[in-house]
């Protein structure tokens, strides 16, 4: 994940093929929910197959902060909270 620059997301699903164990991307999502919000980790780059932020805690708000730092980044949300996958989903080489 840390390969993943500024500006660009990568799906849960994504990570998962890229870290060996595809078609695991709950496990993904459940190794994230674990990772501190002031990790060096950037795990706000890491969304859902829709172009979602999936939220982390079930506390209202949860997906704010994510989007918050995504936004800050470069990243656009259209109206219904989802980013364009074509044109910000990071493609490692």
């Amino acid at each position: 994940m840390r390969r993943i620059p500024r500006g660009r997301v990568a799906t849960y699903g994504q990570i998962a093929v890229l870290a060996g164990v595809p078609g695991q991307a709950r496990l993904v999502g459940y190794a994230l929910s674990a990772v501190p919000d002031s990790s060096i980790v950037p795990w706000h780059r890491v969304i859902n197959a829709q172009g979602r932020i999936s939220t982390r805690r079930s506390e209202p708000g949860a997906g704010v902060h994510q989007r918050m730092l995504l936004e800050r980044e470069g990243v656009r949300f259209d109206a219904a909270g989802r980013t364009d996958l074509d044109r910000f989903r990071w493609t490692p080489r």
